[in-house]
């Protein structure tokens, strides 16, 4: 079995429908390539005031059980259609799209996270959506929340077989994200718990929003207290019971207070 490694600088790949037999790795190079003259290659006609990035624009199609990709961005990167993704090794910085970076100032408050580029384009195509998510460029198809929940799934899957449970979570919430919005192959009732497990904690992920509904049912009952109250006195205490002799049925009332002697004085006890 031979193995094969792709280190590359301002570039811009494209690997739709292709095959991998063999192991593979791609690799963004920080630091300049070196000449046999131990001199550094001369990149000013490629680099174009730009930084070194490496772009993977589409995964589509390809079986990436033998891919390991490092120091790559993802932001634009197409992975629907791909299968093993779950065996797909991340190492390094690999850069997904945010979820909040490029939305309006007036929702930066918003929790970002990574997203997969099909969930910034989808959201976009939405009626009403807010203009900060990235707007699909022609012939990379269109897919749903149907189509990007076993995909957020899959890399979850690895991120967590990687023992990166941290890593997982973005990709958690995104599969979450796609079930609720799935009306074709999540049930309405499904979808009605969804929503409120990410009402109340952000589908366990967020605890900000699990301490203010905490906050809030606090406060609430301490309203309910201060309304309505505390029962002064204790309802008494009764006892039922069966007399042997008559077969009649008696009721004792147990008091609380401290019994008195016939002569008015206190009993200690």
């Amino acid at each position: 079995m031979s193995t094969a490694e792709l280190r590359l600088r301002y570039t811009t790949v494209d690997f739709s429908h292709a095959v991998f037999e063999y192991p593979l790795t791609i690799a963004g190079e920080a630091a300049p390539f070196l000449l046999t003259t131990s001199r550094e290659l001369d990149e000013r006609a490629v680099a174009a005031g730009t930084d070194a990035t490496v772009w993977i624009v589409s995964l589509r199609g390809v079986d990436a059980a033998h891919l390991v990709l490092a120091d790559i961005d993802l932001t634009r990167c197409v992975f629907t259609g791909a299968v093993h993704l779950d065996q797909l090794r991340l190492e390094g910085t690999c850069t997904f799209a945010q979820a909040s970076a490029r939305r309006p100032r007036r929702w930066r408050g918003f929790t970002q996270r990574r997203t997969l580029a099909e969930e910034q384009h989808w959201r976009a195509r939405q009626p009403g959506a807010d203009p900060g998510w990235d707007v699909p460029v022609p012939g990379v198809g269109a897919v749903g929340p149907a189509q990007l929940a076993p995909v957020y799934r899959a890399l979850r899957k690895g991120f967590e077989d990687g023992k990166n449970e941290p890593g997982a979570a973005d990709f958690y919430y995104g599969e979450m994200e796609m079930r609720r919005r799935d009306r074709t192959g999540t049930t309405r009732a499904e979808r009605g718990l969804l929503h409120g497990y990410w009402l109340l904690s952000g589908y366990g992920l967020r605890a900000v929003r699990a301490l203010g509904w905490l906050a809030v049912a606090m406060a609430g009952t301490i309203v309910l207290l201060m309304g309505l109250g505390l029962p002064k006195d204790d309802p008494p205490q009764e006892a039922t019971g069966t007399v042997p002799a008559g077969g009649g049925t008696v009721t004792f009332k147990i008091e609380k207070d401290d019994p008195q002697s016939p002569t008015g004085g206190q009993v200690h006890r």
